[in-house]
């Protein structure tokens, strides 16, 4: 800001000075806080969105720490100050939660804000704004059309959007004195939010085919294909739901930070739309591709994901032996969209590798806090003196799971079902060594957070999978 800067700016917060907006964060808090609560906004915004807004201030509290500041606005802030500028916060988010920005932030000299009452947007936050300036021309930084308002009565304007065509409508009504572009989100951006990585989880519903790969059909194939897609699409959109209601976890950790919702890349109400749009995406194909049963258990697989995003995983053991659940449902799925008799020797299997896996991923968030210096995961049961039981615990499953897969293999029901099942016996080396490696590699705190992602990006483990496959083939 140059020397014929006016004297005072006035910073707007939601999308301005955060990417993202505290409207859509608190009802989101709420949602996971009290869900029953959530029936009682309607009744609230009837009163207005002023008290809304302070409704749900006074149920929730917003972490100002946590929140995703836009680095280039914080920066202008304190060039402004260093320039003898006023700088007030103007806001429509409620006193309550601006006052907590403003203090944490330790940059602003007033805050105008909505007060329960009136709710400080376009020509409201523009009579607030005259009245706090008393006369004195202003700057004000802003990024929505409703923000037109203010602008056409500021000196000058820093605009934060990165549409050109935008700028040139503020440019229409006041000087531009600055433009801050906001990060698009690419593609990438959206692949990730959907964890499309993760759809190697679905891959477990043609687990049912390999012990009568010799029958199979190409409709069952195409059965399994159905399955794994509409599992796909019905995941993401749980990962993209589970996502925004743990937005402040994600925030605190080194990596999940970086993802697209809890970076405000993303906007909530357009995640929220993508998560619904995947959600009928997945539910709907599976209902007019796939046999009832598998649509029943593709429901009770998203009845179970739900349970866990909001209660199940903060809950000690529950959440690993939730999650072990969610991938043994996989295979269920995969088994009645095959039309095939579940195996018991399979789903005992499931279970317990799965737990193994679930508990190496427990056990790596808790090295990581110990390492920190804290004492409890974030939004988990867990603390920094847990991981030796945890070590035992899942090591000791890994090793059942391996077990159960040689009473399967010595079963003559199943032997029967293959022409050389003697073949089918280097599995059990082959899996136990995959998982005491993994075990291992936690243990020496090299191992990715998420266990699935280790494996589909670790060449030993890509090994054994093919090699796996290979012999499964060679048996049938």
């Amino acid at each position: 800001m140059d020397a014929t800067t006016p004297r005072i700016l006035y910073v707007d917060l939601d999308g301005t000075l955060i990417a993202t907006d505290l409207l859509h964060e608190s009802v989101l808090k709420l949602l996971r806080a009290s869900p029953i609560d959530m029936l009682r906004l309607p009744a609230w915004l009837l009163s207005g969105k002023a008290a809304l807004k302070r409704k749900l201030a006074e149920r929730v509290s917003i972490d100002p720490a946590l929140l995703p500041y836009r680095p280039e606005v914080l920066e202008l802030i304190r060039r402004a100050r260093e320039q003898g500028c006023r700088v007030v916060l103007a806001t429509a988010s409620d006193e309550s939660l601006a006052q907590a920005v403003a203090s944490h932030l330790g940059l602003f000299d007033g805050v105008l804000a909505s007060n329960g009452i009136t709710n400080l947007s376009g020509h409201l936050k523009l009579a607030a704004i005259k009245a706090d300036a008393a006369g004195q021309p202003f700057t004000y930084a802003g990024d929505a059309r409703i923000d037109m308002k203010v602008w056409s009565e500021s000196a000058a304007a820093v605009v934060v959007n990165s549409s050109r065509a935008f700028c040139r409508r503020v440019a229409a009504k006041t000087k531009v004195e600055v433009q801050i572009e906001k990060p698009r989100a690419t593609l990438r951006n959206y692949l990730y939010g959907v964890r499309l990585h993760q759809w190697l989880k679905n891959l477990l519903v043609f687990v049912p085919l390999l012990p009568v790969l010799s029958i199979a059909t190409s409709a069952m194939l195409v059965s399994g294909i159905w399955c794994f897609i509409a599992f796909g699409l019905c995941a993401s959109s749980i990962y993209v739901f589970n996502d925004l209601l743990d937005l402040e976890a994600d925030r605190q950790h080194h990596r999940k930070r970086l993802r697209p919702f809890a970076a405000g890349l993303i906007a909530i109400p357009r995640a929220v739309v993508l998560g619904i749009a995947l959600l009928v995406g997945g539910l709907s194909l599976a209902w007019f591709t796939l046999p009832l049963p598998a649509v029943l258990t593709l429901l009770g697989y998203l009845v179970l994901t739900t349970l866990y995003s909001l209660w199940l995983k903060r809950k000690l053991l529950l959440d690993v032996f939730a999650l072990a659940g969610l991938y043994t449902v996989r295979i269920l799925a995969g088994t009645t969209a095959l039309a095939l008799e579940s195996s018991f020797w399979i789903l005992a299997f499931s279970i317990f590798i799965f737990l193994s896996l679930a508990l190496a991923k427990r056990y790596v968030e808790i090295n990581e806090i110990k390492s920190s210096g804290r004492k409890h995961i974030k939004e988990r049961a867990y603390s920094s003196n847990d991981g030796l039981l945890i070590l035992a615990i899942g090591l000791t499953a890994g090793e059942i799971s391996i077990l159960t897969l040689s009473l399967y293999m010595n079963d003559p029901v199943i032997t029967h079902r293959y022409h050389h099942p003697h073949a089918l016996w280097g599995l059990c080396p082959l899996l136990l060594y995959w998982i005491v490696r993994i075990w291992m590699k936690a243990y020496r705190n090299e191992l990715h957070d998420d266990p699935v992602v280790f494996t589909a990006t670790d060449r030993v483990s890509q090994l054994i999978v093919l090699v796996a496959v290979a012999l499964v083939y060679v048996a049938s």
